[in-house]
């Protein structure tokens, strides 16, 4: 799988300055909403200018549309697309407005605070479109995109997964697909995906809402209303009664709790486009590509990109004379280079939470870059923790679903993949679950049979071709014990994570194996 580069131009929206955030109070709401909304006058001049020319903007975009379905990353493309694809023109359009103000999170603020730029993309003519924005830890420069995917039904209505900040930009963006959104659907227990689907379902107050089962939040356990969710059912595993099921089908994964308390389960619903074969997936799997994605800020990557302290510090256990001779002080020019390595670095910190080497990264980023893996933050402090029930979830999404590409809700999409890339992702689940006598004892080779008289070379291999020997699948190899990690993580880069997950442990906080522990228990999945 690799990502190719079609000529698209990328658009650069500076941030709100953010000093003297703290003194925000809420008397200053309304103004600051009024103000945010309310075009200036050489918005009000651009707005005039294109109504007057024809094509396409190239003014300040407020929000960016790739049609066609082959661009998706910054550069304009499909990940893991094989081949030439035709260049991609973004249609730029202005107006509306990016303010959202959001400053909670736990246990860290979930940023952008005030600022939020949305762009839409077309993955399926006339059928499919994906939002995206940012999440980010703005004190450190650190962004990541976050996705939003909308499915356009039969019945002409528009289906949204995982919704993201309803900016006045990104409603903007929804409306001018001319349809009515008639379900949201939450996907997932986690924060950064709950927090906005109750602002969002009140810009569609005739939208119904669906939610994943076993929601909770830490460190209050609050319901679903407090956060001005008011679900009209939950979502489960092969339900015929949601009103999509003819169109999208949905598979539940929901092990045991891990430990803090039994109401933690870490819940999350696979969905299948069958006209489209498209698979979504909230946070299951990644792909991080080489270069950053259109919805991050320039003036972040190249804050990034400087050899900052936070660089200086975390230096590969260099010495200070090594780090001093390495290190280029002063402000960053813009380039492709530097917009790069700021993206490495962002993406490390993001996967890793303390990665070995942000001064010269490109080693560690070498060894996650290009390639469908599960995050070592989900895959670690999760996934090691109930490998039997992700062994379980990913074999029925693989025998019953023929996918070809995969929209994930972070870094790269969509990624062009099926079952086998999918099983590969997860190759450490299937080992582990073997090895902990999780797994059902594997099969024998099948004999091979020796043909009554030779054949030729070519003849033989003719025939075992169309007879499917030597096209074996992701399934049979996971059975022999052949797969091998698409992707081994630096031990260096993996010190913090495993430190945490050894942490949690010893206090038990966690549990090493629920799945061992539930099925001693009698659990059964419901």
């Amino acid at each position: 799988m690799g990502i190719l580069k079609p000529r698209i131009t990328s658009v650069c929206c500076p941030r709100r300055a953010v000093a003297g955030a703290a003194r925000i109070n809420r008397t200053m709401i309304p103004t600051m909403l009024a103000r945010a909304s309310a075009p200036s006058k050489q918005q009000q001049q651009q707005i005039t200018t294109q109504k007057n020319q024809k094509g396409t903007s190239r003014g300040n975009a407020a929000g960016t549309t790739v049609k066609g379905g082959k661009a998706i990353s910054r550069s304009g493309s499909r990940a893991g697309a094989k081949g030439p694809q035709p260049p991609q023109t973004p249609a730029r359009k202005s107006g509306g407005s990016q303010f959202y103000f959001n400053l909670t999170g736990f246990p860290f603020p979930l940023g952008p605070f005030f600022t939020r730029k949305t762009v839409r993309i077309e993955v399926e003519r006339g059928s499919v479109w994906i939002f995206e924005q940012t999440q980010a830890l703005e004190l450190f420069n650190v962004y990541t995109p976050v996705r939003m995917t909308v499915i356009k039904l039969a019945s002409g209505g528009l289906w949204v997964h995982a919704p993201v900040a309803p900016t006045d930009e990104c409603i903007r963006l929804i409306k001018e697909l001319d349809a009515p959104v008639e379900y949201i659907v939450l996907p997932t227990f986690a924060y950064e995906h709950k927090v906005f689907v109750g602002p969002f379902s009140r810009r569609f107050p005739k939208a119904k809402v669906y939610v994943a089962p076993y929601q909770w939040s830490f460190p209050l356990n609050l319901p679903p209303q407090f956060f001005g969710i008011f679900p009209t059912g939950e979502l489960f595993t092969g339900d015929a009664a949601v009103p999509w099921a003819d169109e999208i089908e949905q598979k539940l994964f929901l092990p045991p709790s891990i430990g803090v308390g039994s109401y933690v389960r870490f819940s999350e619903v696979a969905f299948f486009h069958k006209r489209t074969r498209t698979l979504l997936v909230t946070d299951a799997v990644v792909y991080i590509p080489d270069d950053p994605p259109e919805v991050i800020p320039v003036d972040a990557l190249l804050e990034t990109a400087r050899d900052n302290f936070l660089a200086r510090f975390i230096s590969g256990g260099r010495s200070p004379q090594e780090v001093a001779a390495l290190a280029q002080s002063g402000p960053v020019e813009d380039s492709p280079q530097a917009r790069r390595k700021g993206w490495q670095r962002m993406a490390l910190l993001v996967l890793y939470f303390g990665p070995s080497n942000l001064l010269t990264p490109q080693e560690s980023f070498d060894a996650i870059s290009n390639r469908l893996f599960v995050g070592p933050v989900v895959e670690t402090l999760v996934y090691s923790k109930v490998p039997k029930s992700v062994v379980d979830w990913v074999e029925e999404i693989c025998t019953d679903w023929n996918f070809r590409q995969i929209i994930p809700c972070h870094f790269a999409a969509p990624i062009r993949a099926g079952p086998a890339e999918l099983r590969r992702a997860f190759t450490f689940a299937y080992q582990q679950a073997e090895a902990q006598g999780l797994m059902p004892p594997r099969p024998p080779p099948p004999a091979k049979e020796k043909p009554l008289l030779p054949l030729p070379a070519f003849l033989g291999g003719l025939l075992s071709a169309m007879s499917g020997g030597g096209s074996g699948t992701a399934a049979t190899a996971a059975a022999s014990g052949s797969l091998e990690r698409p992707v081994v993580f630096p031990p260096d880069d993996m010190k913090t994570l495993n430190s945490l997950n050894e942490t949690l442990l010893s206090l038990g906080a966690v549990k090493r194996n629920a799945d061992l522990e539930a099925l001693g228990r009698g659990w059964r999945q419901p």
